[in-house]
């Protein structure tokens, strides 16, 4: 195999070891999301097995000698001589550093938007906590109870009861 062929091949092995396949998926909250990640994983998978089956494997060498047997000495060596005059070149990297910057600039947006959702998150499931609290007591609480929770309420009510506004 040359010698970029086993470093892809390397580099894409090192990759699928470090990702947290588990930690992503606890943090997907819809099942369309859940879908396509799996989706992602299946073709992580598959790329990576192909990687590592076709081109991980060094090609069987060419037994010489059984062709110059059956076919003749001077043709096997013309093809012998045009096969080792045939260069690979080596594969050079120029799109990972255009792009590198702009990935680290989306990783920190990424963490930013993650902070965010949590506090949101905290914030919402705070509320549906109290939503739930206040669906429990709401048929045996009293005005008083509602008002002292909230007090915004109260003073409307108090104001257009005060200006004779009785919503007619």
């Amino acid at each position: 195999m040359s010698g970029a062929g086993k470093k892809v091949v390397d580099v894409a092995f090192k990759a699928s070891k470090n990702i947290d396949w588990e930690g992503m998926a606890k943090l997907l909250v819809s099942d369309e999301a859940r879908k396509e990640f799996a989706n992602l994983r299946r073709a992580f998978d598959e790329v990576n097995s192909t990687l590592q089956t076709k081109f991980s494997q060094e090609p069987e060498p060419i037994d010489w000698e059984y062709y110059r047997k059956g076919i003749g000495s001077r043709l096997v060596d013309m093809y012998k001589e045009a096969y080792d005059s045939v260069e690979i070149p080596k594969f050079v990297d120029t799109v990972t550093p255009q792009y590198k910057p702009k990935f680290d600039a989306l990783l920190v947006e990424l963490k930013e938007a993650e902070e965010k959702s949590l506090k949101e998150s905290e914030r919402l499931e705070k509320e549906v906590a109290e939503v739930q609290e206040l669906k429990k007591k709401l048929s045996t609480m009293t005005a008083d109870e509602y008002f002292s929770k909230h007090p915004e309420l109260k003073k409307k009510f108090d104001d257009e009861i005060r200006n004779d506004y009785w919503g007619y």
